[in-house]
């Protein structure tokens, strides 16, 4: 381990620094998300609007949303910040493995935020009957809170890209193992929140485990021959090209996760806790 890594001090001598002496990369991330932050406060701006002037034959949300299991949902994608930060600083110190453990950690809890979202906009349209034309609110609701889940989406394949990248041996070779690798990480994380969290929450709710089971065998044996690859191909030894040279990178994503997780906090508290009050 590096002199650098011992202190805590980041070397972004491998990075192209701007004028501002902010790195190019961190530079582009921020740059990015405050145009996402206009993009958001318009669409939460456009819902709260509509909510102080809602048209006749609107859906009452109180009847509709399921606060309890939002709130968990919550819980877990604030936790997963905390995930991503330990995965920041264990890079910053060379510790891959660290890191990796964290990246997959903070993978498989936004997995289970996506898991609920999935069940509640099923249970919403199915059991509610509120679907994206037949009323304002749930035309604002699902734009509102899809774009968000889409964003955690992307993230989650971001992360996904990153931990693969950890495996990268420095003789740049690979490059197979490395593609197959992280269709593994998709397989495994698509099925995650498509499939088993969504179910599992259906299981909790009342519904049989064996029905669950043998409507899911073919998603969960994917996920199984995922997780099989990923374990295999997590194995390899040899010198990495990845190290605390970067540092930068991970930390760009983790900008980007928490970007994330605070619009949650900002969307939860406008769209769910408001109802209550």
């Amino acid at each position: 381990m590096s002199s650098h890594a011992a202190t805590g001090h980041i070397d972004h001598h491998h990075d192209h620094t701007t004028s501002t002496g902010i790195p190019n990369k961190k530079l582009l991330w921020w740059a990015f998300l405050a145009s996402d932050c206009m993009f958001f406060g318009a669409l939460i701006s456009t819902h709260l609007v509509y909510r102080l002037n809602p048209p006749p034959g609107n859906a009452i949300p109180t009847q509709i949303f399921n606060i309890e299991l939002t709130s968990f949902s919550t819980f877990i994608l604030l936790m997963s910040s905390l995930l991503m930060a330990l995965a920041v600083n264990a890079i910053q110190k060379g510790n891959v493995k660290s890191t990796r453990t964290m990246l997959l950690g903070t993978m498989f809890f936004g997995c289970i935020f996506l898991g609920g979202q999935v069940f509640e906009f099923g249970h919403f349209v199915h059991e509610k009957h509120m679907t994206l034309s037949n009323s304002i609110f749930g035309s604002t609701f699902y734009t509102l809170t899809g774009t968000h889940g889409t964003h955690v989406a992307i993230g989650v394949l971001l992360l996904g890209m990153m931990y693969v990248r950890t495996f990268k041996p420095a003789n740049g070779g690979g490059l197979l193992a490395n593609f197959v690798h992280l269709i593994a990480v998709c397989a495994v994380m698509g099925v995650a929140f498509i499939v088993v969290v969504p179910g599992l929450i259906e299981v909790v709710y009342g519904h049989s485990l064996g029905d669950f089971l043998s409507h899911s065998i073919k998603p969960l044996a994917i996920g199984a021959i995922g997780a099989v690859t990923m374990i295999v191909l997590g194995r390899a030894h040899g010198e990495l090209e990845f190290g605390e040279k970067n540092a930068i990178d991970v930390e760009s994503i983790g900008l980007y996760w928490h970007f994330v997780d605070i619009v949650w906090i900002i969307i939860f508290t406008a769209v769910y806790l408001l109802e209550y009050l």
